[in-house]
């Protein structure tokens, strides 16, 4: 009874909605509310706020929260230690992932599934910043992400791949120099690049600056697909990590052309300090570990040019 009642708790932090928090947990609304309350009377504490509708926690509820959710985590990986031991390793992996390294997840995935196919992965696509929130309130298991920034520090963090930028570009004729195009060279390009707001945006816009080049821009999307298309399709050209390039379809009027400095980022998980990582936590990590991406991923510019 315990461990439902702090799952209760939390679907109703999730949710702030009695209602939705009894539907996501499948029991009736009295039935959660009822726990909650045995919940406070054996604590001893009010957590909730109470009114004719959810109000809020109590500040006392607010800090009991983060000790619920390390006993949720906790639990979780009891039971996946005991399924471990039966060689049936079950439960929920939740990853976080910046947009621009979506493209690499499968590489990982792949492989997980193959060894622990009881064991579902939940992936979403997140900023920095939000997976870095998420991670902190145990709502996800690993986050993929850029790993010099600097709110990551206390972080565990393993190095996957190094990230480069190319041009995207249908134009078969462009001048190359020595296999590359400067940032210099590419500035008057009619461009098509992720919007302002994207982390991935602003290391394009810093690489132009320090070139003294102000770029072209004449579409903006937050769509990955969506540069591919109007580069194969409406003769425009793009910067982009070159671990996307396992999403295109690659035909020969489309080509990837490196870039002159490079602009390179590690990639790589992270995931919150813990003296005993649950073992769905722990095989993801040990899996991701022996992962050669770069290899991988360096082999999709030599094969597109």
């Amino acid at each position: 009874m315990f461990i439902r009642q702090i799952h209760y708790l939390l679907a109703l932090a999730k949710t702030g909605h009695f209602g939705r928090a009894a539907d996501a947990c499948h029991v009736s609304q009295p039935a959660l509310s009822t726990a909650i309350q045995h919940l406070e009377e054996e604590l001893g504490v009010a957590i909730v706020q109470r009114g004719q509708r959810f109000q809020g926690f109590t500040p006392e509820g607010e800090r009991l929260l983060q000790w619920a959710r390390i006993l949720a985590r906790d639990w979780d990986g009891m039971r996946q230690e005991a399924a471990l031991c039966g060689r049936q390793l079950t439960g929920a992996l939740r990853i976080g992932a910046i947009p621009t390294t979506l493209a690499v997840t499968p590489q990982f995935t792949e492989p997980y599934q193959a060894q622990y196919p009881g064991v579902a992965i939940q992936l979403t696509s997140l900023c920095a910043e939000e997976l870095i929130r998420r991670l902190d309130r145990f709502e996800l298991d690993l986050g993929l992400t850029y790993l010099d920034n600097p709110s990551l520090k206390g972080f565990r963090t393993l190095p996957l791949y190094r990230e480069r930028h190319v041009l995207l570009a249908r134009d078969p004729d462009l001048p190359i120099g020595a296999g590359h195009l400067s940032w210099a060279e590419i500035g008057d390009l009619p461009l098509c690049l992720l919007t302002p707001n994207m982390h991935n945006r602003h290391l394009i816009d810093a690489a132009f600056r320090e070139a003294g080049v102000m770029p072209r821009v004449v579409l903006e999307t937050d769509s990955v697909f969506a540069l591919y298309a109007h580069v194969r399709c409406a003769g425009l050209y793009s910067v982009v990590p070159h671990s996307l390039l396992s999403l295109f379809e690659m035909r020969q009027e489309v080509t990837a052309i490196p870039l002159n400095p490079d602009l390179c980022r590690t990639i790589g998980l992270i995931s919150r300090f813990q003296d005993q990582m649950p073992p769905v936590q722990e095989s993801a990590w040990n899996i991701a570990a022996r992962l050669n991406l770069q290899a991988r991923l360096d082999t999709l510019i030599n094969t597109m040019n």
